[in-house]
């Protein structure tokens, strides 16, 4: 059992140990039960809820979200539109965010899969410089998709 100022008052019984909280105006909390013997500390249980929320909220906000972008390509796209997706696609990386690249075949597209996956491998090597590719693009479906996650700024 440790005390409301964090001493140590040995093993005690449990109708003791709820005695001295009682005594003391606080409230007896288990912190570890999987030890042997249980371990118990006498403090007030509201601040002790209070604290921990407000830690948990602390850890909350220094973790940084990574959120999946989505860029759509097609087999008959453009040089200009292709350059606009670059742009998109490199501000999302920048952001700190991954890139799904994604192109969908429709009909009689379907039937030039190296022709899609080409069109992907090129968009992707014009994000070098601010990314990189988790794997080769593959084929799943009607859609040929490749994931880019950002380069480690140092």
């Amino acid at each position: 059992m440790i005390g409301e100022n964090g001493e140590q008052l040995g093993i005690v019984s449990r109708n003791e140990a709820l005695a001295k909280a009682e005594e003391a105006g606080l409230d007896l909390v288990l912190i570890a039960s999987g030890s042997n013997p249980p371990v118990c500390k006498i403090l007030d249980y509201g601040k002790f809820k209070y604290d921990a929320l407000k830690k948990d909220k602390e850890i909350k906000k220094s973790q940084k979200i990574i959120e999946t972008k989505e860029v759509r390509l097609s087999m008959t796209i453009d040089e200009h539109d292709i350059a606009y997706r670059v742009s998109s696609a490199t501000k999302f990386l920048q952001e700190g965010n991954k890139v799904k690249v994604s192109l969908r075949m429709k009909g009689r597209e379907q039937a030039y899969v190296k022709k899609a996956i080409e069109i992907v491998k090129e968009f992707c090597d014009r994000l070098n410089e601010v990314g990189f590719t988790e794997k080769a693009p593959e084929l799943l479906g009607k859609n040929v998709f490749v994931i880019i996650s950002p380069k480690k700024s140092k």
